[in-house]
């Protein structure tokens, strides 16, 4: 391994994270998280700013004259009962910090802390703890209210428990995928079962509907561009001798190609529509958009992977080895500035565990310190970068297109 933090700041990101994870809190109800935040941040002497209520953010000078490196950690917790066990376990009923946003939080706090030892810093660093990442909203709700102003590059990480703690994983291009959403309102006649002929069945018009798309992905889409359909709802009828003259379906649409994402929405209206037309029946086809792909910068991984090398060592940083298909909102800061997502490795060796979004899911805290130390290396990397002028504020990504028809 490379740099270590001391023992002192890993005892006080441990006790903050495990303060977290005792009193989590639901997207935009992050008050007491915030509060939590703050108080730490004026442990350390840093100016902060509330944003939306409940997003912190914390500016740490250096540079003058140039724009910002943001680190990003988001704070928000999900609607599950814990079941973990542990000491410190969610004392708030129903809400549980089962994706490791309370580590991020730590995480965030760490670098902070190990940043504000290093006197002039190349750059400013923007500290930006988020609010409501997992419903997808806060990073927007944050960029419309200036968060990225005057900030030049973007830096995330996230736990992640596929990885041995210890392991740094580091990817350029895409590294998650698009999140969106689909409604299929079925609209047929209703009528006796033994008189099928006087009906327009809404079950089978639905079924052909989930048949149907479920060959986009499989015939429609180039297959070396991960892209997925899934149909999590279907509902219809009540009773089992009368056809159903509605039915219902919902679910989501997910790519990691811009294009491939377009295409996705629009074969499924165009086949959903063309089903209904067939079989007589109203559709309505109600598709809505969720956050956009991760897609990494050449020049932000680049600096990203530098920081990994120096943190843990050449030997212990990985790139994703097959696509990850979940969402993330980082996706709208990258969509406006450079930047890079990582993955912090957060699994105990010999341990399989749980993973996240379960009620059982806990991480180890020896990756804390780890993430500590790669926010504040690539803090300084990109800051000197910016200084030096060998990170252009106008560095953009030019996204891979996807072979569609």
């Amino acid at each position: 391994m490379g740099q270590s933090v001391e023992s002192a700041v890993v005892e006080r990101m441990v006790a903050i994270r495990r303060d977290l994870h005792r009193y989590p809190e639901l997207s935009w109800q992050e008050f007491q998280t915030a509060e939590r935040i703050s108080a730490a941040l004026h442990e350390l002497e840093i100016p902060q700013r509330r944003l939306m209520g409940t997003g912190v953010v914390a500016d740490l000078p250096g540079g003058d004259g140039l724009a910002a490196v943001a680190l990003r950690a988001d704070i928000d917790a999900l609607p599950i009962q814990e079941e973990t066990g542990l000491p410190f376990a969610s004392a708030n009923d129903g809400v549980m910090h089962a994706c490791g946003h309370d580590g991020h939080t730590s995480i965030l706090l760490g670098a902070a802390e190990l940043l504000t030892r290093e006197g002039d810093l190349p750059a400013p660093v923007r500290l930006i703890f988020q609010p409501a990442e997992e419903k997808g909203a806060g990073a927007k709700a944050l960029m419309e209210a200036g968060v990225l102003e005057n900030v030049a590059i973007a830096f995330a990480g996230h736990l992640d428990r596929h990885f041995s703690t210890g392991i740094l994983v580091v990817t350029d291009g895409a590294v998650s995928a698009s999140t969106d959403h689909f409604k299929i309102c079925v609209t047929g006649q209703g009528g006796h079962a033994a008189r099928p002929h006087e009906t327009i069945d809404a079950v089978v018009v639905g079924s052909l509907i989930v048949t149907a798309i479920q060959t986009i992905v499989s015939r429609e889409i180039d297959p070396t561009h991960p892209s997925i359909v899934t149909v999590g709802r279907f509902e219809a009828g009540k009773v089992p001798n009368v056809i159903a003259g509605q039915a219902e379906l919902e679910g989501t649409i997910r790519a990691q190609d811009p294009q491939v994402r377009e295409h996705l929405k629009k074969s499924i209206r165009r086949m959903a529509e063309s089903i209904g037309q067939l079989h007589q029946a109203g559709l309505e086809v109600e598709i809505t958009d969720g956050t956009p792909p991760v897609i990494n910068t050449p020049n932000a991984t680049a600096l990203a992977r530098r920081a990994a090398v120096e943190v843990v060592g050449e030997e212990h940083v990985r790139t994703l080895g097959r696509a990850n298909m979940g969402g993330e909102d980082f996706a709208y800061y990258l969509a406006e500035i450079p930047g890079c997502y990582i993955r912090f490795g957060a699994r105990p060796p010999g341990s399989s565990g749980f993973a996240a979004h379960s009620s059982r899911f806990d991480f180890d805290e020896a990756a804390l310190p780890i993430g500590a130390a790669w926010m504040a290396e690539v803090a300084r990397r990109a800051g000197a970068a910016l200084k030096n002028g060998d990170l252009e504020v106008s560095d953009t990504f030019e996204r891979v297109s996807g072979v569609v028809p």
